[in-house]
């Protein structure tokens, strides 16, 4: 087993969860629940399967498709989800029409 490789996959998911909308959903049913084990292992088994079918997908690309063009279509599309994050979106009406006013 590659130790360092593991180590990067657990530390950047680790990262990248914090604070996520996952996160928050499991703080919101373990705060409302009498079994917090029961919360534990839904949504552990759920990030599990998550990225079980995320990395089947990467491996399986990574068969067809030049290594090179699998990271740089990741790059792009990472770069794209930044760039929407940054600025809001130009088809949503302004909140007073929204309001009715």
């Amino acid at each position: 087993m590659d130790w360092q490789l593991l180590g990067i996959s657990f530390i950047t998911v680790f990262l990248s969860e914090l604070g996520d909308k996952s996160q928050l959903a499991a703080i919101a049913l373990g705060s409302s629940c009498n079994s917090p084990r029961a919360v534990f292992f839904g949504t552990a088994s759920a990030l599990l399967l998550a990225s079980l079918i995320g990395v089947g997908i990467g491996f399986s690309t990574a068969e067809v498709l030049p290594e090179r063009l699998v990271k740089g279509l990741a790059a792009i599309g990472f770069a794209v989800m930044g760039l929407r994050l940054l600025w809001p979106k130009a088809d949503l009406p302004e909140q007073s029409e929204r309001l009715g006013g």
